[in-house]
């Protein structure tokens, strides 16, 4: 067996373990890129290290530690709770106020599944209070998560565009976030109001009473707004690196004492930053020993120039159903973006790249993702559960084939 094929057996091996094995597929994946490597392919362990994306750890190890400190002392939550009673109790508006806030805190960084993982249990027992219907709340609060993941500052947006650097596109980042954002809007508010939440606005305000009120931020809070509030100016207005101003938000809420630092870094989502490093290192080896050349064969042999768009998107969407899109999908795939162009002759990578990005994140309001569990585990315990996963996996095994639509008909 050629060093070529190992590595793309190794590859399909991987994601495979990430479909229907509990378990973290990173450290599959480097345990796959090492053998396949080293002993196939006559690579050096230097050589198949250097792999590893030293910068994009960085990067990603720093946002989510300064959001992490925000959320153990309380401060993304209290800005949750002030933002519910903008709603005044009108049930039709509060899945909308929970999608937009879902929006903002992870386009300000945290990310969508840590925004999901902090709006879910106060949107899901709110929705139990008010009546509202728990699938149109897990499904405003998912896609709010998923709308703004792509931030160039949200983990998501950082993966993103360091994957889509390596494949030669670069500077597209915002575009690749109002795109996201526009796709998983529209396709939110559309399937929120046709399946039932026009109606709630025909109650009025008589729930108020069900929306507690929020007690006041604390200093430290107050210190920990401030400062991620700097973080974000200096990225986006003064040009300073992500992973530097958020090491520095960090280091500065550190040395106030804002927030505690054990909990914060135990609260990390450290499995998923190695997944996403872990599989970067396979896909090196694959580039390394002629594995991508190979897989981009493949792909090309299933569509032409003009719909590739359509089927990558198609393809994506059903493997994140029972994958990570941004830990094995967006890693295994945007890299073999230059190669399936050359491969089919014509097409656009851009393009490619987007179908991607939008079609792996509109499936996760599934139950088997990150995001959709994350809501139906939120669910008090009188609800009926059972039907609350059937219409989660409905949606999200529906949105594999609505994605490969709209990608077409926007990029194709």
């Amino acid at each position: 067996m050629s060093a070529a094929v190992a590595s793309l057996l190794a590859l399909f091996l991987a994601i495979a373990v990430s479909c229907f094995a509990p378990i973290n597929v990173g450290f599959v994946a480097i345990a796959l890129a090492f053998l396949t490597g080293h002993y196939w392919g006559g690579l050096t362990i230097a050589e198949i290290a250097a792999g590893f994306p030293n910068s994009l750890f960085l990067t990603l190890v720093g946002v989510t530690l300064l959001f992490s400190l925000a959320g153990v002392n309380g401060t993304l939550e209290k800005v949750a709770g002030h933002a519910v009673r903008l709603a005044r109790g009108n049930r039709g508006v509060v899945p909308i106020v929970f999608f937009l806030l879902a929006v903002l805190l992870g386009a300000s960084g945290a990310g969508g599944i840590a925004a999901v993982a902090l709006l879910a249990p106060i949107g899901m027992s709110l929705a139990a209070g008010l009546n509202i219907s728990p699938f149109l709340m897990a499904l405003m609060l998912a896609n709010g998560g998923n709308a703004g993941t792509f931030s160039p500052i949200a983990p998501t947006g950082i993966i993103a565009r360091d994957l889509m650097g390596r494949a030669g596109l670069h500077g597209v980042e915002w575009a690749n976030f109002f795109n996201t954002l526009g796709v998983q809007s529209l396709i939110a508010f559309a399937g929120y109001f046709l399946l039932g939440g026009w109606k709630l606005f025909q109650g009025g305000a008589h729930h108020a009473a069900a929306i507690e009120p929020v007690e006041p931020f604390t200093r430290a809070q107050q210190s920990t707004l401030v400062t991620i509030g700097a973080v974000i100016l200096s990225v986006f207005v003064l040009g300073v690196d992500v992973a530097v101003a958020a090491f520095l938000g960090a280091g500065v809420l550190s040395a106030l004492r804002a927030a505690d630092e054990e909990r914060a870094v135990k609260a990390m989502p450290w499995g998923v930053i190695l997944m996403i490093c872990g599989f970067t290192v396979l896909i090196g080896v694959l580039g390394k020993t002629g594995g991508m050349a190979l897989f981009t064969g493949l792909l090309a042999r299933i569509s032409g120039p003009q719909s590739i768009t359509g089927a990558m998107a198609l393809i994506t969407g059903a493997i994140s159903v029972y994958s990570s899109s941004s830990g094995v999908v967006m890693p295994a795939f945007l890299p073999a973006i230059p190669g399936l162009i050359e491969k089919l002759g014509g097409g656009n990578p851009l393009a490619i790249a987007y179908a991607i990005n939008v079609s792996a994140h509109l499936v996760d309001a599934s139950p088997l993702s990150t995001n959709g569990a994350l809501c139906l585990a939120c669910v008090p315990a009188e609800a009926d559960r059972r039907a609350l996963f059937r219409k989660m996996l409905a949606w999200g095994l529906s949105m594999t084939v609505v994605g490969g639509v709209v990608c077409q008909l926007l990029w194709g």
